[in-house]
């Protein structure tokens, strides 16, 4: 699907104005980071922030991916990892823990070094000396006049650390005992194991059914093409679909339904395809969504048909 030529503002594809202002690289690690995420974007067509948001499935606003790539402030992990699984799993087709591993990194060397800017004020010497005011250094002895402190007699010091140690033992012998006591007549509370389990969403590629990957078709003909998934997860699948991603020259609906499928189960899913007049390939994505098109299981690839019209 073509992009739009025209000026856009900060790349949202709504309007018409000023182009933004890319981040400068050398300006700090989240300008850094920022000018990283306008070369990917650039790599994978240069999409809109709104496309981004909405038919490439971000679960982000468009407001929010446009402020990452602004690089005044610190996106959030959440956001970075959508704006980068869009394009560079979802359109790339690039390996998402790979991605995901790498951009990690990079968010958080811009964290890291946001934190770790300096402090106003002047630090201290690196050899670790007090820092010099400027003026005289004091000295170590006793100021002239100064009334001196008679020193304490270690006798007496030695005495009175005698006494506090000799109540602290008559202390400790009433105590105890005491203790062993309650310890044997109070019963051990057993712990007890957690019984809250975290509902997982997941899903697994089985195969293509029908029509492989490569698998010639003749112009104008009509086929089905068949995947077979299952729910890898613990939460049952309801009202959930298949939602084409691209447009290409061969026709598929926007949407197929799933389900319902059980955690565990595997299923069939089925898409009428028209190809295309003219010979050529044609690769069209669907990805997992629920009934209001929200996209569901982010860190998935999207699934493909690839066919090649004779």
């Amino acid at each position: 699907m073509a992009e739009s030529s025209g000026p856009q503002d900060e790349g949202t594809g709504s309007r018409r104005g000023r182009r933004p202002i890319r981040p400068d690289p050398g300006a700090g690690p989240v300008s850094l980071l920022a000018h990283r995420l306008w070369e990917l974007k650039e790599e994978a067509g240069d999409p809109s922030f709104a496309d981004m948001a909405g038919r490439l499935g971000a679960a982000a606003s468009k407001s929010s991916l446009a402020a990452a790539a602004r690089g005044s402030a610190l996106p959030s992990w959440e956001t970075t990892w959508e704006f980068v699984r869009v394009l560079a799993v979802d359109r790339l087709g690039r390996d998402p823990e790979q991605v995901r591993r790498e951009w990690r990194r990079l968010w958080e060397q811009a964290q890291a070094g946001e934190a770790g800017a300096p402090l106003d004020g002047p630090g201290p010497p690196p050899d670790g000396s007090a820092p010099s005011s400027g003026g005289p250094e004091p000295s170590s002895g006793p100021r002239p006049g100064a009334r001196r402190t008679p020193p304490v007699r270690k006798a007496t010091v030695l005495a009175a650390a005698t006494g506090v140690i000799g109540v602290a033992a008559i202390l400790l012998g009433w105590v105890l005992p005491l203790l062993g006591e309650s310890d044997e007549n109070e019963p051990t509370a057993q712990p007890t194991p957690s019984q809250t389990v975290s509902p997982r969403d997941d899903s697994a590629f089985e195969g293509d059914v029908t029509f492989p990957d490569g698998s010639v078709v003749e112009r104008g003909a009509s086929f089905d093409k068949v995947w077979r998934i299952r729910n890898a997860g613990t939460v049952p699948w309801q009202d959930r679909y298949l939602t084409r991603m691209n447009d290409t020259p061969c026709k598929a609906p926007e949407r197929v339904g799933i389900g319902p499928v059980l955690p565990g189960e595997t299923v069939d899913i089925k898409v009428r395809v028209r190809a295309a007049d003219s010979p050529g390939r044609c690769k069209i994505f669907w990805k997992m969504t629920d009934e209001d098109g929200t996209p569901l299981l982010a860190g998935k690839k999207p699934i493909f048909l690839d066919v090649t019209v004779g």
